[in-house]
């Protein structure tokens, strides 16, 4: 399953916790393709708290809470950390992050609160969905199988790294262009990841992001770059990717590109997706009032790559960020037609 597939499950299962109808949600999923953070994203976008409770660092007993007597009783207090509508709200994501790294006699704890919603006296407060995620039992990981009473308590949902769906994120936080130009010329290279030979460090849309901050931190100083780009994202991607950012200087300028002032597409693949992706991070960036003169410069550019699959791209990751915007302005139809049998699209 696609991330962005992933992302809209969950995020009607958090919907539907209020009105009754939530499952809980298991995710599966190599290290480093997003699970969490795709979790965190549902919460923020709906700017509700949300309560990481980590069973691998738990033992049965902090779970189900400390006894007390109370008169001729016993009464057990549940941890603070589990969702409380009083402190923590209505509305909210309990996440169960690396639950398969925890021991059986933990997660077995957690059967009643995962089904029924509650630990002996303590409830979850209608409105909180219960997500989990964790690796699968063949990623190199701390992983134990899950029994299958607690399997049965879950829809399961696996999720795989997708190209477009990482672009698309990228540009909207702010990870460096010149590494979506780069994993768009070398797509093989977002995700791979083989538990039998990876070493430590390892191409995954986690690692580039890292990536992305090496280059923030280390591009005035090549060698440097060079080793923290294979400290990120492993030894043969991060050579591949310095042996691309090393020919990135003849690159036209991306500002008069959009302003028209500049026609000519420049020789070489990999400079012409580098300057596809930096186009489309430049132009999703302007204000709204100027977007619509700089989408129809870009438009009419795209329509100038001898490779019209690069310019049907760079138009794609446009519209997956823009949508309406980039449909209603005129040049948008004149590029349609002529690409029309590369390009279906929906303007609904």
């Amino acid at each position: 399953m696609r991330p962005s597939q992933l992302q809209a499950v969950l995020e009607r299962e958090f919907v539907a916790a209020t009105a009754g109808t939530h499952t809980p949600v298991m995710v599966w999923g190599p290290p480093g393709v997003g699970k969490s953070q795709i979790v965190a994203a549902i919460a923020a976008r709906h700017r509700v708290p949300i309560v990481d409770l980590r069973l691998a660092q738990m033992e049965p007993t902090d779970l189900r809470g400390i006894p007390f007597r109370e008169g001729s009783h016993v009464v057990w207090a549940p941890p603070a950390a589990l969702p409380d509508a009083s402190r923590h709200g209505p509305r909210g994501v309990l996440f169960l992050d690396e639950i398969t790294s925890a021991v059986p006699t933990v997660t077995a704890a957690a059967y009643q609160l995962i089904l029924d919603r509650r630990l002996g006296e303590y409830r979850v407060p209608d409105g909180w969905a219960i997500f989990a995620a964790g690796n699968r039992h063949g990623d190199r990981g701390v992983t134990y199988t899950m029994p299958a009473p607690l399997a049965n308590r879950f829809a399961h949902y696996e999720i795989e790294a997708d190209l477009d769906d990482w672009v698309a994120w990228a540009h909207a936080h702010g990870i460096d262009p010149r590494l979506v130009g780069f994993l768009r010329f070398r797509p093989d290279l977002l995700f791979d990841f083989d538990p039998a030979r990876s070493g430590p460090a390892f191409p995954s849309p986690r690692s580039w992001e890292f990536a992305s901050r090496a280059l923030v931190k280390f591009g005035h100083d090549a060698a440097l770059l060079g080793e923290s780009l294979k400290a990120t994202v492993g030894v043969a991607a991060g050579l591949a990717a310095r042996a691309y950012l090393e020919h990135l200087d003849r690159l036209p300028d991306v500002e008069a590109v959009v302003a028209g002032r500049v026609s000519e597409v420049p020789p070489g693949v990999e400079l012409q997706y580098a300057l596809a992706a930096a186009l489309v991070r430049h132009v999703t960036r302007l204000p709204r009032a100027a977007q619509d003169p700089a989408l129809a410069n870009v438009l009419t550019y795209a329509r100038r790559f001898r490779e019209r699959e690069l310019g049907v791209m760079l138009v794609t990751d446009l519209a997956r960020l823009l949508g309406r915007p980039l449909y209603d302005v005129p040049q948008f139809s004149e590029w349609a037609a002529e690409v029309g049998d590369l390009l279906a699209y929906d303007r609904a």
